[in-house]
């Protein structure tokens, strides 16, 4: 918890986290994911936001940074 908000923090140093990478690599692999297998009912669709909803958070952190 010591690193969630440095003052000196840079957008390219946050991309570069292997926290930020990880979180965004695992919402890219499972919004592909849903698409490789089908959207076939309601559960694909949450299966969908679910992941984009962790997509747009993990972008968002980036933009946050000023």
């Amino acid at each position: 918890m010591f690193d969630l908000l440095k003052e000196n923090e840079t957008r390219i140093g946050k991309i570069l986290s292997i926290q930020w990478l990880g979180q965004t690599l695992a919402s890219l692999c499972w919004i592909i994911s849903v698409f490789v297998y089908g959207i076939e009912g309601p559960g694909d669709w949450l299966q969908l936001g679910a992941a984009s909803f962790w997509m747009v958070s993990n972008l968002s952190t980036i933009l946050a940074i000023k």
